[in-house]
């Protein structure tokens, strides 16, 4: 218990200190590595991998979000070209 406590009390130092980084997704990941990781016996290794895959499913999920918005655009572009008068059912009512 004093082990899990002084883990806490230096995460939470060095994350006061630290400058934000881009690691979107590593800290969930992390996290259920390492529950996977204990369960197996290997609690570090299952956090530095679940870090890398929940890095690299959020770069994933946000390349879809941007694919899902030029997919928008194309179609409303294409709406437009056929109907001058077409209202984009993702454009917000002024």
């Amino acid at each position: 218990m004093r082990t899990f406590l002084f883990a806490t009390a230096a995460l939470v130092g060095v994350t006061a200190i630290s400058p934000p980084a881009r690691a979107v997704g590593c800290l969930s990941g992390a996290a259920a590595g390492a529950l996977a990781g204990h369960m197996a016996g290997h609690g570090v290794w299952g956090a530095i991998g679940g870090c890398i895959a929940g890095h690299v499913w959020h770069k994933h999920q946000k390349q879809l979000r941007e694919q899902d918005l030029q997919n928008q655009s194309a179609y409303d572009a294409r709406r437009r070209a056929i109907d001058p008068s077409y209202r984009s059912p993702w454009e917000q009512a002024p």
